[in-house]
């Protein structure tokens, strides 16, 4: 398959009051074409400042180091802003966490659509632009005479957050980048998005990369995995083979954390210890004072990406 996306060395942090928060720190990946990437971590691992780095959506207090997001030959971090406007939403769209409060109270539900295309495109006359909104509703299963002409209140979560994704579709982009698209739903609402986003992919030949807090969410969805931890990726490779058996320490306890109907509860245990903080994390690999295998090297550099068979990466000196 081809690599549509490619990040590189991605360096990014945030400058607050009590210091620098190391929230993104040298993650590398590849996106390859018309498949589905998760980015899976706890909450506070630096995996969405990952995603709102490479689009180049982060706060005003931070700061992008260094690194590449090599799309179709150009690195976006380096393009003037009418070129990466050019990009975005035309051909990488974001729908961002808490999606949901995104959308303005006082507008219906069609004028966030019409907002959008004016921002991007004046060209489109009025009714090319509602026939292409009433296809979109329609695409992610909702009626548009009902919703077009809603306040966003008046629509349930899960509602909210299909406009969200029709909306992130409306010049029919290449890649869809989706942070925590299935946080605060009910566990039917998510079954649904999930659903959903699998039939996108097939139907309109996106590649999706999303970020998660659920590895059951990643297991169902994805087709390729990183594992994030305290703002690095320690892991990745195709999601079957990563969770079927994982290799680094911490990705092995994430996995023996998962309660599921047919695991023994005796077996179900958590990770000793509590994640680092990002303002001071631990020197060499930021796992070492909770890791079960620790070896002096671990607290003094940092291990690079080791490659191991089946096209599986892992970052510990244990595969050395």
């Amino acid at each position: 398959m081809r690599t549509i996306l490619s990040v590189n060395n991605l360096r990014a942090v945030y400058l607050v009051r009590e210091g620098t928060i190391k929230a993104c720190d040298g993650v590398s990946f590849d996106v390859e074409e018309n498949t589905v990437y998760a980015i899976v971590g706890e909450s506070a691992s630096g995996k969405s400042t990952i995603i709102e780095a490479m689009t180049l959506t982060l706060p005003p207090n931070s700061k992008i180091l260094e690194g590449e997001v090599i799309y179709q030959g150009k690195n976006l971090l380096k393009l003037p802003e009418n070129e990466l406007r050019k990009i975005r939403w035309t051909e990488i769209a974001l729908v961002p966490q808490a999606a949901q409060q995104s959308l303005n109270p006082t507008m219906k539900i069609i004028d966030h659509f019409f907002d959008t295309v004016n921002a991007h495109d004046s060209n489109w006359k009025s009714d090319e632009i509602i026939k292409k909104i009433e296809e979109l509703i329609s695409l992610v299963r909702l009626d548009p005479k009902n919703v077009l002409y809603s306040f966003p209140h008046q629509l349930s979560g899960g509602m909210k957050q299909r406009v969200l994704i029709a909306l992130s579709l409306i010049f029919n982009p290449k890649i869809l980048i989706l942070d925590e698209p299935t946080s605060a739903l009910d566990v039917l609402t998510q079954a649904h998005i999930i659903q959903l986003l699998k039939n996108l992919k097939k139907e309109l030949n996106l590649t999706l990369i999303f970020v998660t807090h659920d590895i059951a969410v990643a297991a169902e969805l994805s087709d390729r995995i990183s594992v994030v931890y305290a703002g690095n990726i320690v892991e990745n490779g195709p999601t079957r083979d990563v969770l079927k058996n994982p290799k680094h320490p911490y990705t092995q306890g994430l996995v023996n954390s998962i309660m599921s109907l047919i695991s023994d509860p005796e077996k179900i245990k958590g990770i000793p210890g509590d994640p680092p903080s990002l303002l001071n994390p631990p020197s060499g690999c930021r796992f070492h004072p909770r890791c079960p295998y620790i070896m002096e090297e671990c607290k003094k550099e940092k291990p690079p990406m080791y490659f191991l068979n089946n096209n599986r990466n892992v970052a510990c000196y244990l595969y050395k």
